[in-house]
């Protein structure tokens, strides 16, 4: 079969691989975005999403390596184009399948929340098995179709795998922002559907069994190498790869931020190397490069680069005033220190599968690199990093790359390597910043601190410093979510203004905690009962360091519920008076969802007909346009809504309730009858009211309605403005919209 094949089969099964990758990313993005939406933003949730789609990726390899072999005539295009069908299909009821599993999920929690993980679990697999399978069925099969025209593997996945950064960059930075959830996958369903046409169209020869027994005969390729011996190779290659991209990947969430963009520029970071890696492992191995040696450098530059993004905070800073060109730089950063350990990593699987080329060969070693992938992701997030944090994981990781090397190479290689490894481990520790016991990350680093506490959970790094003054501040994966400054004063009327309103307001709810001073001024207004959740167990074990919460959580009026807020608030059966919201930065990835019409919607049939509800809106951090946006959209759902502006720190907060209510909100104050000790006079409070409705209204013309669908705060480069410009010019032109709104224009 070798070499026979011509020039148009070729580039056109070039081209299809390629479209595969593209639309591959897409997809496994748009399954993590609708599992957070339909099941919560939560570390669980997205490591049974992940373990999920990775297992029907190894179920599909398998069992199509199998399949291909057992049969007498193969047409390893048409089957391709058939996969690809399948994926694009699946991809079409993506939206339908996990709107039942999350109506489903609502009701399972309902009877017993016990049982709720276990739905989870059963309904990813469900929803996301047939695509998932078919995408892990993609690569014997088209490693077969490739060798029948004359292509390696190693060449179409690396055109697979570029495909895929090209996948992850187009999806973040064009398809969603220009076209939305819906559309988007459409596109992606385009293009699986533009493989298959292509694969139906492409005249190309069936292979008969005999031709596979004859081109592929079982053998073992270079001295040593046994398929046996490969196969622990790329589990062990896929367990590094994947567990350092999730320690990597905390440690520079905190020097570039947690936004979407930063996320697609990062792991492109990673799929890049990963693609050069497989076009180059053909050439090594033809100049006689050992597998060893490959892995030994690939550890060296683990534990030589770990260092180096300990300290990426301190110069992830630049000049530029241009967001665009300050992605650049983080991605150039990213690809600088990334991409020499994961273009030695990515060798060993095109490798491997050149020297065992069958289609169950195939299917057999891709499958334990994914099973290797999700291990080492699983146990990074879950066990290396909340025990050992993300150095020391790193250093791990790469003590096991030097294991692999030393274990599959000669002495006179293994010294070498074993020696490298020795003074690269000793440069690593001795030049280590000791994150989280003498410095935290920063995404605005500073000298002027101390830590008082810090944990590295599964899903964020949560710690608590102190300055010279005594002042506490929360930082969550390098931003500072919250603090006890001066400017954060607007966290105490986030609790009482919702309650102040209310005549009565006997449960409430805080949905994200942060320090706990919005919490406690809700409970010093007096609720009987006063719910509070975040998504964070981290977030709430700091509530201890900061006494300006008053010990709330050990009040018996008070419960804590680690969940994601949009969970919880589709879960429960509880109507409540009042609800007040402070999520993290509105840009930052997933809280898009705590910002949407249709969590508002959410939160509107859990409360009263009087309730009232509390958004911040934070007008340092957005710029006009999402300012508006949020506006318009907290109005479309509660369209009796005022703007308090917090004169201390300048930021602004919007109280709404449903419509029908005789009196408009915030032309009483029966809550002011109460006794309780506040920051401000009877008489102060009502007149820091900013925007009455139709104010309000005006202010939200310039604006969009944010949706699940459009992603607008999360995929549209919303913190753009926040990190070009800083705080203070975006809360210049907020204001002047404001007072533009305010005076009628």
């Amino acid at each position: 079969m070798s070499g026979t094949g011509s020039t148009r089969a070729r580039i056109a099964i070039l081209l299809m691989v390629t479209g595969g990758g593209v639309a591959a990313l897409s997809w496994e993005t748009l399954w993590q975005l609708h599992s957070a939406l339909a099941l919560g933003v939560s570390a669980f949730g997205a490591a049974v999403t992940l373990a999920g789609a990775m297992a029907g990726m190894t179920l599909g390899a398998v069992a199509m390596g199998r399949w291909l072999e057992a049969r007498k005539v193969v047409r390893p295009l048409r089957v391709y184009g058939l996969l690809e069908l399948l994926i694009g299909s699946c991809g079409l009821l993506l939206a339908v399948a996990f709107r039942l599993l999350e109506d489903l999920d609502s009701w399972v929690y309902g009877l017993s929340p016990a049982l709720a993980p276990y739905l989870q679990v059963a309904g990813i697999l469900i929803v996301l098995g047939p695509a998932s399978a078919a995408m892990g069925a993609t690569v014997p099969v088209f490693t077969l179709a490739g060798r029948a025209q004359g292509l390696s593997v190693a060449v179409l996945y690396a055109c697979n795998t570029g495909g895929a950064a090209v996948g992850v960059l187009a999806f973040a930075f064009f398809l969603l922002p220009h076209f939305g959830m819906s559309a988007t996958a459409r596109i992606a369903a385009a293009i699986n559907f533009g493989v298959f046409a292509l694969a139906m169209l492409l005249p190309v020869a069936a292979i008969p069994h005999t031709s596979l027994a004859r081109d592929f005969p079982t053998r073992a390729s270079e001295a040593g190498l046994t398929l046996r011996r490969a196969g622990l190779l790329v589990f062990g290659s896929g367990f590094v790869t994947f567990g350092l991209e999730v320690a990597w990947f905390r440690s520079l969430r905190a020097a570039f931020a947690s936004t979407t963009e930063s996320f697609a520029i990062m792991l492109a970071s990673v799929l890049v190397p990963l693609a050069l890696a497989a076009r180059l492992a053909p050439w090594l191995r033809a100049r006689g490069w050992a597998m060893g040696v490959v892995l030994a450098l690939a550890g060296v530059a683990v534990l030589l680069t770990t260092p180096l993004i300990e300290r990426m905070d301190l110069f992830a800073g630049g000049p530029e005033r241009s967001y665009l060109l300050r992605l650049l730089r983080w991605m150039g950063l990213a690809l600088s220190t990334i991409g020499p350990a994961m273009l030695c990593l990515g060798v060993v699987l095109p490798w491997c599968l050149e020297a065992f080329p069958r289609p169950a060969e195939v299917g057999r070693l891709y499958a334990l690199n994914t099973l290797g992938a999700v291990a080492g992701s699983l146990l990074s997030a879950w066990l290396f990093l909340p025990t050992l944090g993300f150095a020391r994981s790193a250093w791990i990781f790469g003590m096991v790359v030097i294991a692999l090397a030393l274990w599959v190479s000669k002495p006179r290689i293994r010294w070498a390597a074993g020696g490298a490894a020795v003074a690269a481990l000793w440069v690593a520790m001795v030049s280590t910043s000791s994150i989280g016991r003498d410095r935290v990350q920063m995404m605005v680093p500073s000298e002027d601190y101390g830590i008082v506490a810090y944990q590295e959970a599964p899903d964020s790094t949560v710690s608590v410093v102190e300055n010279a003054f005594g002042r506490r501040s929360l930082l969550i994966d390098g931003f500072v979510a919250t603090s006890e400054y001066e400017s954060a004063a607007y966290m105490d009327w986030m609790g009482r203004l919702p309650m102040l309103l209310h005549e009565k307001p006997e449960r409430a709810l805080v949905i994200c905690f942060g320090t706990g001073q919005t919490a406690h001024a809700v409970r010093d207004e007096g609720p009987l009962r006063l719910d509070i959740v975040d998504v964070s167990s981290a977030v709430l074990e700091m509530a201890p360091y900061f006494s300006s919460n008053h010990s709330v959580l050990d009040d018996s009026r008070t419960h804590s519920v680690v969940m994601d807020g949009r969970a919880w608030i589709r879960r429960t059966g509880a109507i409540y008076d009042v609800v007040t919201l402070e999520p993290m930065a509105p840009f930052f990835a997933g809280v898009n969802a705590l910002y949407s019409k249709r969590f508002y919607e959410l939160v509107a049939e859990h409360l009263a007909s009087d309730g009232v509800v509390a958004q911040w809106l934070p007008t340092h951090l957005l710029a006009p346009f999402y300012a508006e946006s949020v506006a318009a959209t907290f109005q479309s759902v509660f369209p009796d809504a005022v703007l308090w502006l917090d004169q201390q720190g300048g930021t602004a907060i919007l109280l709404g309730r449903l419509a029908g209510n005789p009196e408009p909100l915030a032309s009483q104050w029966p809550g002011l009858a109460r006794e309780a000790k506040r920051p401000l006079t009877d008489e102060a409070i009502p007149r820091l009211i900013f925007l009455d409705p139709s104010g309000l209204a005006r202010f939200g013309e310039g604006g969009e309605i944010i949706t699940d669908d459009n992603q607008l705060l999360a995929y549209s480069l919303a913190s753009g403005d926040y990190y070009a410009g800083g705080g203070a010019e975006v809360r210049r032109q907020n204001m002047r919209k404001l007072l533009m709104a305010k005076r009628g224009y």
